[in-house]
């Protein structure tokens, strides 16, 4: 018969490839697991307000026109709809795509059930393929597997969430719409079954039979299945284990198969006693906790509690004797094999001969402590025992005393023994490797001995006293020959034989008397100890290596291991040296990938890659965790350090007298130093001895270990810093924005200090991590508080700044900002509010309209540099530009309500744009036209204002930043700067000879060069924010005018103090002059040119009117307060523009321009 896994077996491959896609299911059920996006769980109140009629579970089915309804009468939840879709659409079709895949798992398992009843397979039946090894290991597993995947559904993603996140995927893709989509029947195998896997929840009635069966499987294969399974040794474990008392350990992983595909036939727990009691005492005679699939664990007592059968069966194994039997058992046997355990791995004591020799009493000690552990273990996990449930506690109580457990033995124990089967199996491996060799070294060895003493006997070697004999030099002869001819590949037949030929060499010492030469005995001593070597050799199996990887297996230990991390950090803290171990356990446990692997391995599927892939960077991440310890415990060492260095040791002066050199000695707190100092330096030192190892298909490599380790604790120290130093009282009667950065410089300056101390001594690039890990914490910051401005968010699993390895912690927002680099911009608005500051240009510094005092100035951006970084005042300055883009937007959508839809208004602003026509003309009567206008007009300016200002301030503080990021590029980095701004110029002379001669080139769409350089020269200040394009817009009518009156409307505000420009007439009408200015620039340039064009045509036009009608009614004619405002809004605009004074002068005559000033 072919064998059923062979390729061209269409029956085994078919079943095969379906238990492969099995195991991957799982994997990726569990790796999706950890990205429900958290607004499912509709957890708190704010989350059910805002998303509460978005995210619908399966009750939107009964009426979907009613929840539609709802959503299109209201545009906002619309838009929040829309806004939603656009960021979960992708996470919800991945869940989608592993749901659907669990639906199609058992649909074609249960297609090839019926291709096999129906002879699709020639020769085979469900009887044959159960009656093969192979096969009947394969339909076992495809059930149990189906019943993993329906328990790690409802373990990991809750019912409720299941059905929002189906019903979010039903009304967000456009699948629903095709006729072959079987979204209905996933909906109907997924909907909520009720169970909570949070400790003390209800168990639902009937669960989980009644989930088992939503999709109807054939009940003779489920029978069948449970017949092989509760007869047979499926996996011929039980070899591995010849100990009657380990037989349930041997069974386990069959026990853990039986106990899932049970529910699928749930009469036999309620009813079927004599079946229940057999199962009982064939896997559960001594045990009630059980791992089902890579370390999710079962308690019996629990789980079996509504089945009369089962729990009738299982209380005999629950009886009190049993249980204290057991308990003490294991208990008492932990401390005898750790010590058995550590006289092996003594120095020396494994030695070659010594392991070849006593190979079944190493396993009879390995097997031992394996079941001992997995025993202990499972039993006394603290996750397995509800604490609500009294009969659970007392059986934990029970166990925990009678064992007399205590978790850090018993992790010594699993620490030895993994180090002794680690060594075990290094040495088996080498002594396979050079097996065949050293067997043929020592057959050549034997036989050359016997040659010459063949030799010796012929008389003719000069050896002392030796008669000739050509009798024993003929049999020699012939024993050499007979060593030669040994063939190594028939071992059993060269092991006899080559017993025979020590027995003749013990032989032909007695009978011919050849005791009494001394060279003689050596020369047949040593053959018969080659030979015995080559006995032993031989003997080498590689079934010694497959025991103990079936012993070994510590898979049940998967999610358990995490309530030992303690006791290994503990470990670590006192002896560094103790990671060595670690390894060994952490390989063990990195064996448990061979259960979900080995079937996707043998079905050569692509899933390989990614299933050994996401088991393997748990394992990793878990390691890191473990070892995160060492960073840890270095970093509280380092701030030690740095509090006796910055505070107790004095800076020696360079020259010193001689009775002041004691004073300045300081022996104890340089000593504590060193001893601080030499404690990191053996942290460091522990870790590296771990040496480059393989964990799953991750290679870990110890100094990256212990890199990413000090990455991980410096952004949790660094981001938990920033978060607690930069929260701002806004109601504090001055300012803390100073003060606070002050501290938080001295904060992230102690920091850096530590970590230039630190990295000799660690042997690692402190100035790159520092920066790199900086400008991290920073930018994710300034990312997730933009996020708030964006409509697709970029979630943290597509953050490029986010990590899993070294990952930047979030906290709890304290007010409307999100970060701390939001709290801090905020903050510096509130100082620099346009409404109570007054913001003097000249000399960059802010006053207090009442007081005159003055808030800040440009220092407070110098700190921010000292504080932050370049990092920080570019993410402050990217901030800023998503603020102004929002405040832009929210003024375009006040212009179009208060201002192009008003009727009232545009009935004013119409004909006054008539009356202003030709622009180039005068206007009689002016000062009556324009009063009367801005007076009908007056109720839209102050909203109007309040952007225009906002605008104005940000941009101000961008020009700020700017000059301050410019003036620390060319401090520090010169060369950068220069290089900038050469490229610059030299692009932009490029872009203007294009443009002159379109021949010549210009960078091409997908040409990133514009867009990057960009970046670099925003992060160097060279840049000028006022020319800025934030925002696309469309055109506009009477945009020029509206601005224009709103301007005019702002004039009587203002005044002009010679030296300070225009300041603010009345505190309790504020207006601040810059802002103002700048706002109107920004906003203009937002624009097609000529409305500027426009706007300054109208100013003009106000100007040369209001000048003509004083001339004309006064005799000694006085510069109007209006027109002197006018003209410095265009000198402050040219100024700010840096336009060419001519613009201004085509709308003003230069004398007016050249004399106003004068007139003041």
């Amino acid at each position: 018969m072919v064998d059923f896994l062979a390729e061209n077996n269409l029956c085994g491959q078919a079943i095969l490839r379906i238990v492969s896609r099995g195991n991957a299911i799982i994997a990726e059920l569990l790796r999706l697991s950890e990205f429900i996006p958290t607004v499912y769980r509709l957890r708190d109140k704010a989350e059910q307000q805002k998303y509460g009629d978005i995210i619908c579970d399966f009750s939107y089915f009964k009426g979907a026109e009613y929840y539609e309804g709802k959503l299109e009468a209201k545009p906002e939840l619309q838009d929040l709809d829309e806004e939603f879709r656009e960021n979960h659409i992708e996470i919800l079709t991945r869940f989608y795509l592993a749901f659907e895949s669990v639906h199609k798992y058992i649909v074609d398992l249960n297609r090839f059930l019926d291709d096999l009843n129906e002879g699709v397979y020639i020769q085979q039946t469900l009887e044959t393929v159960l009656l093969n090894e192979d096969g009947k290991q394969l339909l076992c597993e495809a059930l149990y597997l189906y019943g993993v995947m329906l328990l790690v559904i409802d373990l990991k993603i809750e019912g409720e969430v299941r059905e929002r996140m189906l019903v979010s995927y039903y009304r967000y893709s456009a699948a629903r719409s095709s006729s072959d989509s079987n979204l209905d029947d996933i909906c109907k195998l997924l909907r909520s079954t009720g169970y909570s896997p949070v400790a003390g929840a209800k168990r639902p009635p009937s669960y989980p039979e009644s989930y088992f069966q939503r999709v109807p499987i054939s009940s003779t294969f489920i029978s069948m299945v449970v017949g092989r399974l509760r007869s047979d040794d499926i996996y011929n474990q039980v070899s591995a284990y010849p100990l009657p008392e380990h037989r349930s350990t041997a069974l386990a992983t069959q026990a853990a198969m039986l106990y899932v595909i049970l529910y699928f036939e749930p009469s036999i727990l309620h009813t079927q006693q004599a079946k229940m009691r057999e199962i009982v005492d064939k896997y559960f005679p001594d045990n009630w906790v059980i791992s089902i699939y890579m370390g999710i664990t079962v308690n019996l007592i629990e789980a079996w509690e509504p089945y009369k059968a089962a729990k009738t069966a299982l209380n005999y194994t629950l009886e009190q004797l049993n249980i204290k039997e057991q308990s003490s058992r294991y208990g008492a046997s932990v401390e005898k094999l750790r010590r058995q355990v550590q006289q092996f791995l003594k120095e020396g004591f494994l030695r070659e001969e010594f392991v070849l020799d006593h190979i079944p009493k190493l396993l009879n000690c390995l097997r031992d402590c394996n079941v001992t552990i997995r025993w202990l273990m499972l039993h006394t996990a603290e996750t397995v025992y509800d604490p609500n449930n009294k009969r659970l506690r007392q059986i934990k109580d029970q166990v925990f005393s009678d064992s007399k457990y205590n978790p850090k033995t018993l992790f010594q124990l699993l620490l030895d023994s993994a180090q002794f089967e680690f060594v075990l199996k290094e040495m088996f491996k080498q002594m396979l490797s050079e097996k065949q060799a050293k067997w043929e070294s020592y057959q050549k060895e034997g036989s050359e001995r016997m040659t010459e003493l063949a030799e010796v006997f012929s008389g003719v070697k000069p050896l002392t006293r030796v008669e000739k004999n050509e009798n024993l030099q003929a049999w020699f002869r012939e024993i050499s020959k007979q060593i030669s001819s040994l063939n190594y590949e028939d071992s059993t037949a060269a092991g006899r034989k080559t017993v025979q030929l020590i027995q003749a060499l013990e032989e032909v010492q007695e009978f011919h008397q050849l005791e009494s030469n001394l060279q003689i005995c050596q020369f047949l001593a040593d053959t018969r100890k080659f030979l015995h070597q080559m006995i032993r050799t031989i003997n080498v199996k590689e079934e010694v290596l497959i025991s103990m990887q079936i012993i070994g297996d510590l898979s049940y230990a998967w999610q358990l291991i995490d309530s030992y991390t303690s006791i290994m950090q503990e470990g670590i803290r006192v002896s560094p040296f103790m990671v060595t171990k670690l390894k060994a356990t952490f390989l063990k446990l990195a064996s448990a990938l061979d259960l979900p692997l080995m079937r996707i391995n043998q079905a050569n599927s692509p899933d390989l890659l990614s299933v050994s892939q996401y088991y393997s960077g748990e394992l990793v991440a878990y390691v890191r965790k473990v070892l995160q310890i060492i960073p840890e415990s270095m970093f509280t060492s380092l701030a030690k350090i740095i509090k006796l260095q910055t505070h107790s040791i004095m800076e020696v002066p360079t020259r010193l007298d001689k009775d002041k050199l004691k004073d300045y000695s300081q022996l104890v707190a340089r000593y504590e130093v060193a001893r601080l100092t030499h404690a990191i330096s053996i942290f460091t030192e522990g870790i590296l001895m771990m040496k480059t190892t393989l964990v799953g298909i991750i290679k870990v490599d110890p100094k990256q270990l212990l890199e990413d380790g000090i990455r991980k604790e410096l952004v949790r120290r660094v981001a938990f810093a920033l978060h607690k130093g930069l929260i701002f009282n806004p109601k504090a009667k001055t300012s803390e924005l100073m003060p606070k950065l002050k501290e938080m410089a001295a904060t992230m300056d102690g920091f850096y200090r530590s970590f230039e101390y630190i990295q000799d001594y660690v042997s690692i690039y402190g100035l790159k991590i520092w920066q790199e890990e900086v400008s991290r914490i920073i930018n994710y910051n300034v990312e997730q508080e933009c996020n708030n401005f964006l409509r697709t968010k970029i979630l943290d699993w597509q953050s490029m700044y986010q990590s899993t390895h070294i990952p930047i912690p979030k906290f709890q927002p304290v007010d409307e900002s999100v970060t701390f680099i939001g709290r801090l911009c905020r903050e510096i608005l509130r100082i620099t509010d346009p409404k109570v500051t007054c913001y003097i240009d000249q000399i960059n510094t802010w006053y207090d309209m009442k007081t005159h005092q003055e808030v800040t100035n440009k220092q407070l951006f110098s700190e921010i540099q000292n504080t932050l970084g370049t990092f920080g005042l570019n993410g402050l300055d990217r901030l800023l530009c998503f603020m102004i883009v929002k405040e832009i937007q929210i003024f375009l959508g006040m212009l179009q309500r208060n201002v192009l839809r008003d009727k009232a208004i545009m009935d004013t602003i119409k004909p006054f744009q008539i009356h202003l026509n030709p622009v180039k003309g005068i206007v009689a009567n002016s000062s009556k036209v324009y009063s009367a206008a801005v007076q009908k007009t007056q109720k839209i300016w102050s909203s109007y204002q309040d952007s225009i200002l906002k605008v104005g301030q940000m941009q101000i503080l961008r020009q700020q930043i700017a000059n301050e990021l410019s003036y620390s590029c060319k401090f520090d980095s010169k060369h950068l700067a220069a290089a900038l701004e050469n490229l610059n110029q030299s692009l932009l002379a490029d872009v203007e000879a294009h443009y002159q001669d379109p021949t010549l080139p210009y960078p091409k769409d997908d040409n990133t060069l514009l867009y990057e350089i960009t970046a670099y020269m925003e992060a160097a200040g060279i840049h000028n924010p006022l020319n800025k394009i934030y925002i696309t817009t469309k055109r506009l009518p009477y945009f020029p005018v509206v601005n224009f009156l709103f301007l005019i409307s702002q004039l009587p505000k203002v005044q002009y103090i010679k030296n300070q420009g225009m300041v603010c007439k009345k505190s309790t009408d504020p207006t601040d002059w810059p802002p103002l200015v700048v706002g109107l620039v920004t906003l203009l340039k937002q624009f097609h040119s000529r409305y500027t064009e426009h706007f300054l045509a109208l100013i003009g036009q106000f100007v040369r009117s209001i000048v003509e009608q004083c001339t004309t009614s006064q005799k000694i004619p006085e510069m109007p307060a209006d027109a002197v405002a006018a003209l410095m809004f265009l000198e402050n605009y040219v100024y700010y523009t840096k336009l060419p004074r001519k613009v201004v002068e085509a709308h003003v005559p230069s004398f007016i321009f050249d004399e106003f000033r004068t007139i003041l």
